[in-house]
C-alpha cells in the first residue's frame, strides 16, 4: 500500500488550510494582516472611521470567499490588498467616502528622486501632483514606493503582468514629472 506524498506547507499556507476547514480559525489570519490592510486602506481616505469601515469589509469578504482562494506562489496579503482595492472601488464610486492621500513625507523621497527633482523644495508639491492621479495609477505608485513591493506582487494584487505593472510605472512617472515640474515653477 502506498502512502500519501505529505504536503509542505509554509506557516502561512497551513494558516489559510485551516481557516478553511474551520471559519473560527480565520482570526489568525485576521490578526496577522489587519494593521497592513488598515495602513493601505487609511492611505486613500481622509478619515480613520472610513478606513476602519471598510477595512473591516475587507475582511469580511475574505472570510466568505476564502474557499476560492488559491495559493499563488505570493503572500496572502496579495489576495487581500485586491479585495482591498475593490472595496476602495466600491467606496469611491458610492461617493460615500472621499478619496485621500495620508502618507509619511519620508516616502516622497523615493518619487523625487525617480522624477528627477530636488526632494527639498519639492515635497508638498509631489503630494500634490500625486492627487491628480487617478486611483489605479496612485495605488501601483503606492504599492511600489511606499509598501516597497515588488513588480511581481504588484502584478499580482492589481492582476496584470509583472512587465505591464513596470511599464504603467514608469509611463505615471513620466506624467508626473511635468507636472511637477510646472507647479515649481510658480
Amino acid at each position: 500500500m502506498q502512502q500519501a506524498a505529505a504536503i509542505n506547507y509554509t506557516d502561512e499556507e497551513q494558516l489559510i488550510q485551516a481557516a478553511k476547514r474551520n471559519p473560527q480559525q480565520f482570526a489568525a489570519l485576521y490578526d496577522k494582516y489587519y494593521a497592513q490592510i488598515l495602513k493601505f486602506v487609511y492611505q486613500r481616505l481622509t478619515t480613520k472611521q472610513d478606513a476602519y469601515d471598510i477595512t473591516q469589509q475587507v475582511f469580511v469578504q475574505a472570510m466568505l470567499s476564502l474557499e476560492k482562494y488559491e495559493y499563488r506562489g505570493l503572500p496572502f496579503s496579495s489576495w487581500l490588498y485586491r479585495i482591498a482595492i475593490n472595496e476602495l472601488n466600491k467606496a469611491f464610486r458610492s461617493n460615500a467616502k472621499q478619496r485621500g492621500i495620508n502618507l509619511e513625507e519620508k516616502y516622497l523621497a523615493d518619487i523625487t528622486e525617480e522624477t528627477g527633482t530636488d526632494a527639498n523644495e519639492t515635497e508638498q508639491v509631489v503630494l500634490n501632483a500625486l492627487t491628480t492621479l487617478e486611483e489605479d495609477d496612485y495605488q501601483l505608485v503606492e504599492m511600489r514606493f511606499f509598501e516597497k513591493r515588488a513588480f511581481k506582487e504588484i502584478g499580482e494584487i492589481l492582476n496584470i503582468s509583472e512587465a505591464t505593472a513596470k511599464m504603467r510605472l514608469y509611463r505615471i512617472l513620466e506624467r508626473l514629472k511635468p507636472v511637477i515640474e510646472k507647479r515649481l515653477e510658480k
